[in-house]
């Protein structure tokens, strides 16, 4: 199977969207059990959510955070994709603080 690339824009310092994308990794972790690792910049990120499996990496970058994950097939992929840009939009919208989002979390 192949891989669901992502591509989100990203207008905040590079510390600070590695913060909110850490913030977002450690929800999906409390929620769904999925698991991730930090190296730099980069991450990955292993687990199930919702019966599919998740295996993939990111990269924040100073304009977008980029990444890929295993494609969870023809009938998820738009769902999957559109989820994924919607929660890095959520977590990296500068309108928002941190402790905003992750008051909101609970």
């Amino acid at each position: 199977m192949g891989f669901l690339k992502f591509d989100v824009p990203n207008s905040l310092p590079v510390e600070d969207a590695k913060k909110r994308v850490e913030a977002l990794l450690a929800y999906w972790n409390k929620n769904y059990g999925v698991t991730s690792a930090w190296t730099g910049l980069s991450a990955t990120m292993k687990g199930k959510a919702v019966g599919v499996t998740i295996d993939g990496k990111l990269t924040v970058e100073p304009s977008r955070i980029a990444g890929e994950a295993n494609d969870p097939g023809m009938l998820l992929r738009g769902q999957a994709k559109k989820y994924l840009e919607r929660k890095f939009a959520q977590y990296l919208d500068p309108t928002k603080s941190l402790e905003q989002l992750l008051k909101n979390q609970d």
